[in-house]
């Protein structure tokens, strides 16, 4: 998996002027504080790297143009900023946030039409793979499982933590033949299930499955080594 995403201004230069906007960085910071306040796991600049660096890998891996790889990180780094607003729907008001203010920046409309495109449609309640991009950014953002994303204490825990806790490994990687996509994660069953796991990610693997046919790949997720989807 390629790392130089936010080094490299040359190949990815709005994501390059979009990662140090301050307007930008202050709203993905207090859209953490809301989640952390509601109980959820992390999700600021730790995740947004994660989907980052994923949603970067799935494009290049098959194929697709800088251009098209430098909207996709711009998508990935912004796509949860609605949460500030309320976690409800976050998704669309994340898209209209992502609109003003990437109009504020005098990016042209021809690209911020596909970033709103994707972050409009990446929740698992409404969301749909429309284009590359959004399906690449589905994903990279269900995949990102992980124990430290739980920002709650052991005594706090709720079955998202337990389940989050739980996960010591997580890789997402497109097979050499580039006919599938694969998230494989190790569950350590003292601190969640993985029954728990079909519980509240279902909905999200299920989508991902969607995402991956867009992209022409089949979806298989792999928990402690056997295959469940």
């Amino acid at each position: 998996m390629s790392s130089d995403y936010s080094e490299n201004a040359e190949r990815f230069p709005l994501y390059h002027r979009v990662r140090n906007e301050h307007d930008i960085r202050v709203y993905i910071e207090e859209q953490n504080k809301s989640m952390h306040a509601m109980g959820y796991t992390e999700h600021s600049f730790a995740h947004i790297g994660v989907v980052a660096e994923r949603t970067g890998y799935i494009l290049e891996t098959l194929g697709r143009d800088d251009h098209t790889v430098d909207l996709a990180l711009v998508a990935a780094w912004m796509h949860d900023m609605g949460n500030v607003i309320n976690r409800v729907d976050h998704s669309q008001s994340g898209a209209l946030m992502t609109f003003y203010l990437l109009d504020k920046m005098g990016i042209a409309a021809e690209d911020i039409a596909p970033v709103i495109r994707a972050i409009g449609n990446h929740d698992e309640g409404s969301g749909v793979p429309v284009s590359d991009i959004a399906a690449a950014l589905i994903l990279a953002d269900k995949s990102d499982v992980r124990r430290n994303r739980v920002q709650d204490t052991v005594e706090d825990f709720d079955i998202h933590d337990r389940v989050n806790y739980s996960v010591t490994s997580s890789q997402l990687k497109i097979n050499r033949e580039h006919t599938a996509i694969k998230l494989k994660l190790v569950i350590d069953t003292r601190y969640g299930e993985i029954g728990e796991y079909f519980e509240i990610f279902m909905e999200r693997m299920l989508l991902c499955r969607k995402a991956a046919r867009f992209l022409n790949l089949e979806f298989h997720l792999i928990i402690n080594e056997q295959t469940l989807m």
